[in-house]
């Protein structure tokens, strides 16, 4: 049995974690605070990454007016449409679409503020490493309540992210996860599977890199070919080919074992918007998928962290 299990799971779910820290199921309230990002507006880059489709909110309403009253009626409006259906469980106020501590530190407060004030059990904000400087980790301090940042680091390969239009690189990337860590925050780092060029060795060695960081969660997200990016038009000139579904799946458990037992898996294939969605069309079946690798990872009698050591740690990086 794993240990931070108690079905059978064997890696450490953010059910299991939510159940034991808060006592039941958190729920996610989604909230664009109608922030932009440096890789979109010309300060870092342009257009954004390949596979941006406007920064993960399609499924948020932007804030408008005052960004304090736009967010207590958007955590409202979820909270009201989550307790619907799950009528005992609990709320994290999560500021998804775009790079959320890309703003001035009286904004971010009222943001936060806005959150704290609704009665939430938890608050979850999404951003760049870049977006993170001592100002803001001021701002994020002062949070009263269980605190996450999300940073996408996506992949540890500057070529990658160079090709995907990134804009910034691992050692960046590092600089914000270090200061975050460093003032006492829960870090959350994003990585993205079957970006273009990149073969199972180099998905592997971004899991392992960030296994020896000990981040306090990760999200393992599938690449998606979205409607309106540049990936959708790399993906129609026959020069992108996403993963298979059984390549996905083995890569995922492969990348398990490298990340620490006691590290949250907050995610393991994202959601991609199926209005828009041209490829994989297989992760439409989002069941399927968790199945899969809950499947393998029996049949191969492994669990997370099976490949993680401080040894390796010690031996095999500069960092």
């Amino acid at each position: 049995m794993f240990g931070f299990s108690d079905d059978n799971k064997r890696y450490h779910t953010l059910n299991y974690y939510n159940r034991r820290k808060f006592g039941k199921k958190l729920y996610k309230a989604a909230i664009d605070a109608g922030l932009g990002c440096p890789n979109r507006d010309g300060s870092k880059g342009n257009g954004g990454c390949i596979f941006c489709a406007g920064g993960s909110g399609y499924f948020t309403n932007r804030a408008n007016g005052d960004i304090y009253q736009s967010v207590t009626k958007q955590i409202s409006a979820e909270r009201e449409r989550i307790l619907k259906k799950h009528p005992d469980s609990g709320i994290t106020a999560y500021f998804q679409a775009g790079s959320n501590t890309y703003t001035d530190a009286d904004t971010l407060r009222k943001m936060l503020c806005a959150a704290m004030s609704q009665n939430v059990d938890a608050i979850a904000i999404a951003t760049r490493a870049d977006c993170i400087d001592e100002e803001r980790l001021t701002v994020l301090r002062e949070c009263s309540l269980p605190l996450t940042v999300e940073l996408g680091l996506q992949t540890a390969n500057d070529d990658t992210a160079s090709l995907i239009n990134r804009c910034h690189s691992f050692k960046d990337f590092l600089h914000g996860y270090r200061l975050i860590k460093d003032a006492g925050i829960r870090v959350c780092v994003h990585i993205i599977n079957g970006l273009p060029k990149e073969d199972k060795k180099d998905m592997l060695n971004t899991a392992r890199i960030l296994g020896q960081l000990e981040p306090d969660a990760v999200k393992i997200h599938l690449l998606h070919v979205i409607e309106g990016t540049a990936l959708a038009d790399i993906y129609r000139r026959g020069e992108y080919l996403p993963m298979t579904k059984e390549d996905y799946i083995s890569i995922v458990v492969s990348q398990l074992e490298y990340l620490p037992p006691r590290c949250v898996i907050e995610r393991l294939t994202g959601d991609g918007d199926k209005r828009t969605l041209i490829a994989p069309l297989w992760s439409r079946d989002k069941i399927s998928v968790l199945g899969g690798i809950d499947l393998l990872m029996a049949r191969l009698d492994t669990y997370q962290g099976r490949n993680f050591t401080k040894e390796d740690i010690n031996a095999n990086t500069d960092l």
